[in-house]
């Protein structure tokens, strides 16, 4: 087995959209659906052994909380979708910034995820959606009496695949009709709160694996024998495989990405940037689901946002986060179990190589 190779990631300034200076940080997500990952403090532990500088926590874990302590580790934190009625009280959002991020005050909170791929059209999320906007205002309200409104941004994030009701070309990328009295509002909070971003789970492996428009059947592009929708899917082609109008996109990660932007756009969110708060590759469970093709995608990924913006915002690369630190073998499909970059014996599944300072 491979030993990992990961260095300390490049810091990058995160702001309103334009030019950023320095490489981007690629974060991972810490999703815990699992009954035999190692402990929190063991995840936290070999998070800093390879270099990770940012995690994404999906809900409240104060053991993390006592692991990541003076780490440094950059935390986006969720408030789980259970819990949104609750904090859809004031006095149960100040509890709340209280327990998890006040009695922290040496943890390094770089925002706060008001539910995870709420949307108003279908089950199981449904009946959560109409408390995300008031838990996000609470939630801020509660940041703001404590002082941290400058220092800690507020979000929630969305699932590409179920929002669009376009997402081919890139352009064209809109919003169900259905689902604009949700996010209309949430865009217009998003932007009077010092543009936070709007967060994005974001996977070119469905898409693929499920023949969505967003990775189209590309024709005269078969060089030895490979499978271009494959090598759109992975990062693993230099030429262009698709155009829309003046945009060449050689990926679809980049493409998926400008769809949201699109969608942005014709609702408001012109000025809003996108965090990529989910995207990877699984290693099992379907059809080129392999450790090559993780390993791949994975790799690619990183080198490409690091340095690179997409087409339609080349000057603004894209802060994206890797699902996951390890496997859940508690998810209800077969092909959502085997998404960790680490076995959960912590060593590596892959070599993977972040650039060095």
């Amino acid at each position: 087995m491979m030993l990992i190779l990961l260095s300390s990631l490049f810091a990058a300034l995160h702001g309103v959209s334009g030019a950023r200076s320095g490489p981007q940080d690629v974060g991972v997500c810490y999703a815990t659906f699992s009954d035999n990952q190692p402990s929190a403090i063991e995840a936290v532990n070999l998070a800093k052994s390879v270099g990770i500088r940012r995690l994404r926590l999906y809900g409240p874990d104060h053991n993390a909380f006592q692991a990541l302590r003076n780490t440094g580790i950059e935390v986006m934190l969720g408030v789980p979708n259970d819990q949104l009625q609750w904090v859809s009280n004031q006095n149960n959002a100040n509890q709340w910034i209280q327990e998890n991020v006040k009695n922290y005050p040496d943890m390094n909170y770089r925002y706060i995820v008001v539910g995870n791929g709420v949307t108003p059209l279908y089950s199981p999320n449904s009946q959560f959606s109409q408390f995300v906007l008031p838990a996000m205002q609470n939630i801020r309200n509660a940041l703001s009496a404590s002082g941290l409104q400058n220092k800690i941004k507020i979000s929630t994030a969305i699932d590409q695949s179920e929002v669009l009701r376009q997402s081919f070309p890139p352009s064209q990328g809109e919003f169900r009709p259905e689902f604009r009295q949700f996010i209309d509002p949430i865009i217009q909070f998003l932007v009077k709160n010092n543009n936070s971003p709007m967060l994005v789970n974001l996977h070119p492996f469905f898409s693929f694996v499920d023949y969505k428009d967003d990775i189209p059947q590309i024709i005269n592009q078969n060089k030895g024998g490979r499978n271009a929708r494959l090598d759109y899917a992975l990062l693993r082609s230099s030429e262009t495989l698709v155009q829309d109008a003046q945009l060449k996109y050689t990926n679809a990660f980049d493409a998926m990405v400008d769809s949201v932007h699109s969608a942005l756009e014709k609702a408001g969110g012109n000025s809003l940037d996108i965090v990529v708060s989910e995207t990877g590759w699984p290693t099992a469970g379907a059809y080129d689901a392999t450790i090559e093709n993780a390993a791949t995608y994975n790799n690619n990924l990183i080198k490409h946002v690091q340095i690179n913006g997409t087409p339609k915002r080349p000057q603004d690369r894209v802060e994206t986060y890797i699902y996951s630190m390890f496997d859940e073998n508690k998810k209800d499909q077969e092909n959502q179990r085997h998404w960790g970059i680490f076995w959960n014996n912590k060593q590596a599944k892959y070599q993977i190589n972040f650039p060095k300072h």
